[in-house]
């Protein structure tokens, strides 16, 4: 009897050491998403433009294919890529996270340039391409989940970057919980973005109450704003987002000056103001600080990119396509 009593307090103990490695890996991905923000924000705001011109019925499907790409991008790919920069160059990190922080810091300033200056985005599909349905629709969402796989290696790696060292199965779980639920998070706003008009359509036109309608009108006024609005905070959230990734890079390579200056400049911006709103102030002049940085940064790889980079990755394509 008390062989059995002590069998059970033992497996009672491991339940409990299970229950809390549960629990650290989950306040430990909800840590390391909450980093990649910027990355996520920007993954809600591109997805919609791909699903620009499908029918009504198609636009679920075609969400679905996307997450399902995701998905395999994150847990197939990335997180393996992920567990073994961590085992065996972790030293790797720091330079590949300021790489993406360049890409962010280029995407976000490409799409302002693009404001002031409109020009072709040869990266981005042509609406009025001939050819099958279908094949349209294989090809953008085709386009989608390679976008979607340079914003989450990006959001992998700042997610490695966040978690404390542990063992390989900790980080491991902790990485497949942040891909999951950020994949999970992005689509089904995605969808909820891409569905909203027409069930304010729907209530429009079929609401059994005139408020109904009237909520339903408003909702169909108010989403080509929203989708401008979405995008304007995807595009401050790329170059805060890779401001700080590059600020934070230079501080992990030995070089923190610019990041001392940045946080003493916020810290005396945040005492200027009342003590109630100092948090807020400090955190709001830093994130402006490594936006304008952000912006400069991607300002001065837009010609790299463009004139170098390119012109590269074409003349690679076509040998691939030849051979």
């Amino acid at each position: 009897m008390s062989g059995l009593l002590a069998l059970l307090d033992d497996v009672a103990g491991i339940a409990k050491v299970a229950a809390a490695s549960v629990d650290d890996v989950a306040a430990q991905a909800l840590k390391a998403g909450t980093k990649a923000a910027g990355a996520v924000i920007d993954d809600a705001a591109v997805t919609p433009k791909y699903l620009h011109g499908f029918s009504a019925a198609r636009e679920l499907p075609v969400v679905w294919k996307i997450a399902k790409g995701s998905f395999k991008n994150k847990l197939l790919f990335l997180l393996p890529a992920a567990l073994l920069l961590s085992s065996f160059a972790p030293w790797a990190i720091a330079p590949l996270l300021m790489l993406g922080g360049g890409y962010l810091c280029f995407e976000g300033a490409e799409k302002i340039y693009h404001v002031l200056a409109p020009h072709d985005d040869s990266h981005v599909f042509k609406e009025d391409a001939p050819g099958d349905p279908a094949h349209l629709e294989e090809q953008k969402a085709a386009g989608a989940i390679k976008t979607d796989f340079i914003l989450s290696a990006e959001i992998m790696t700042i997610a490695l970057a966040a978690i404390p060292p542990s063992n390989i199965w900790m980080e491991a779980a902790t990485l497949a919980l942040v891909g999951v639920g950020i994949t999970v998070a992005v689509y089904g706003a995605v969808a909820l973005i891409v569905k909203a008009d027409d069930v304010g359509l729907y209530a429009a036109q079929n609401g059994n109450f005139a408020l109904t309608r009237a909520l339903g009108r408003g909702l169909v006024r108010a989403m080509p704003g929203f989708m401008k609005l979405l995008t304007i905070v995807g595009t401050a959230a790329m170059l805060w987002v890779g401001g700080s990734i590059i600020v934070h890079g230079l501080e992990e390579m030995g070089y923190g000056w610019l990041g001392h200056h940045i946080h003493d400049w916020a810290y005396t911006i945040g005492h200027m103001v009342p003590e109630a709103w100092s948090g807020f102030v400090k955190w709001f002049a830093k994130a402006t600080m490594d936006g304008v940085l952000g912006l400069a940064i991607g300002f001065a790889l837009i010609p790299v990119a463009t004139k170098v980079l390119a012109p590269i990755a074409d003349a690679l394509g076509a040998m691939l396509k030849r051979s």
